[in-house]
Formats: structure tokens, sequence, C-alpha cells
């Protein structure tokens, strides 16, 4: 290696002749690696806000949608009351005629022909709805869809734990239990 091209200028603004007129590449007084790594920060800060700023759009916009979707379930939820209690009405009304009858001097008879019939109407409107009737004469007593009110002695141990009687209807809609039956169990012997 040889030194014959070689110049060296010291740049630094002390080691500069005072006549002579220098530029100006103190900068900040940091090291150029630093300033890079700065600006690099800037960048990712920049970068980040605007992350930041689309995060809680994207956090507004899905609080509304939350809140846009249970007012409409609010209202289907009513929408659906709505129906089914109008379907409701042509009982009561039917109950109303029946009651209005028996004051005008119906006969006993007619008015619980009436009564039955708007049992029946009534029925009728809960199976529109899904609402069914659990079968539980001669049933085997289930917990699940059973509430046992009494108990009654077996004739026959073949009997034990039978369903004997409804003191009240259960019922179902779709596969859930709605209202379980209250039933009296046939008990043979003494369990505990």
């Amino acid at each position: 290696m040889t030194d014959e091209n070689i110049k060296v200028v010291d740049r630094r603004w002390w080691a500069q002749d005072p006549g002579e007129q220098r530029e100006d590449t103190r900068g900040s007084g940091k090291p150029t690696y630093l300033e890079d790594l700065e600006k690099q920060l800037a960048e990712k800060d920049k970068q980040i806000a605007e992350y930041l700023a689309k995060y809680r759009g994207a956090a507004a916009e899905f609080e509304e949608a939350r809140l846009r979707l249970r007012r409409e379930i609010s209202k289907d939820t009513e929408r659906s009351r709505r129906e089914i209690l109008a379907e409701l009405l042509d009982v009561v009304d039917n109950l109303d005629r029946a009651m209005e009858s028996a004051r005008a001097g119906g006969s006993l008879e007619s008015l619980v022909e009436g009564v039955e019939m708007v049992r029946r109407q009534f029925l009728a409107k809960l199976e529109g709805f899904g609402v069914t009737r659990i079968d539980v004469e001669q049933q085997r007593f289930d917990p699940a869809v059973h509430e046992a009110i009494s108990s009654v002695p077996a004739a026959s141990p073949d009997q034990d734990g039978m369903v004997v009687g409804t003191v009240r209807s259960g019922y179902r809609i779709g596969g859930d239990v709605l209202r379980p039956a209250a039933v009296a169990v046939a008990k043979h012997g003494s369990h505990e």
C-alpha cells in the first residue's frame, strides 16, 4: 500500500481553519447510526399511531355492530312476543263468550262444553308454537320429565316406580321440558 493519493480531511468543526468556509456537518452531534435509529423509531411510532387509530376505529365499529345487534334481537323478541300474545287473544275472546253465555242463563252443560272447546283451542295454539303435553300414564318415573308429588302403594313389584296418576300436566317445547309433569308414583315394599 502506498501513500500516494490518500487524502485525509478532518471534518471536525474544531479542527478546521477559522477562515475556511466550512459546511456544518455537526448535525446533532450524534453518531449517524444513532440518527438512523431515531429515524426508524420515529417511523415505527408513526406506524404504531396508524395501527392504533385503525384499532380504535375497528373497536368503535364493533361496538356499534354489537349495539345494533342487541337492538335487533330486542325488536325480534318483542315482535315474537306480540305474535304469540295475539294468537292467545282468540282464546280469551272465547272464554269471554262462554262467561257471557253462562250469565245470560245458559245451562251448565253448555258452559262446560264451551270451556272444553276453549281448552282444545288453547292446546291447539300451544301445539302451533311447538308445545306438546308430556305423556305420563303408565310410564316409568323419569326425574327429567316428572316431578314426584306423592307415592301410592303398588299392587305388584313390576308396578314399582311407575307413574299412576297426574296431578299437573307437563309440557315440552321441542325436545326441552317446559314444565315437568307433577305425578303420583307407585311404590312397592319399603324403599328408602
